[in-house]
């Protein structure tokens, strides 16, 4: 029988879709908030991969991943996503919601981004959430999986994962995780 092995803490990570930056600015805010200090902040990318938000959120839409310093456990994963869907709805006018907050987590190995869809590669955590493993980690980067959002899959926020597991990799080697 195999010993259950300790589980590294994981990156907190957001990916925000936004076309206000007064919304995108109380966004940032509400998750400091609620997370802690960000500590990365991505390149803006217009996000031009699909047309399906335009009519509630307004174009042109933009991408930008972000990630918190403090660390977290992978299960947390749940409440996060309830949190940021709260926060979604806090920001709303007239009805339309003006943030898209995909909330997930990176570690070493993998990307993964909380969902509420149900899908067949999706696995249900717990209360209608589920885990949507988006990236893996292999030739020194993120590869998408078939799955993967269109505008993640192709390329541009590859500096920004990388980025953001750099300092992930200093963060668990300086609290002693790794040697």
């Amino acid at each position: 029988m195999a010993e259950p092995v300790a589980v590294l803490p994981v990156k907190r990570i957001v990916a925000i879709l936004w076309s206000d930056e007064s919304i995108l600015s109380l966004a940032h805010e509400r998750l400091t908030h609620l997370f802690g200090p960000i500590d990365f902040v991505g390149t803006d990318h217009l996000f031009d991969a699909t047309t399906f938000y335009d009519a509630e959120m307004g174009a042109p839409i933009h991408r930008r991943l972000i990630s918190h310093q403090t660390l977290s456990h992978p299960e947390s994963i749940v409440a996060d996503k309830e949190a940021t869907n709260q926060i979604e709805t806090s920001l709303r006018q007239q009805g339309d919601r003006k943030v898209n907050l995909d909330i997930g987590y990176l570690d070493l190995h993998k990307v993964v981004l909380a969902s509420m869809k149900p899908a067949g590669q999706k696995i249900h955590l717990a209360r209608g959430v589920y885990a949507d493993l988006t990236f893996r980690f292999a030739r020194r980067g993120y590869q998408p999986l078939e799955w993967t959002f269109l505008d993640l899959r192709d390329g541009r926020y590859q500096e920004d994962f990388l980025a953001i597991r750099a300092i992930y990799r200093e963060q668990i080697r300086q609290g002693g995780i790794l040697p």
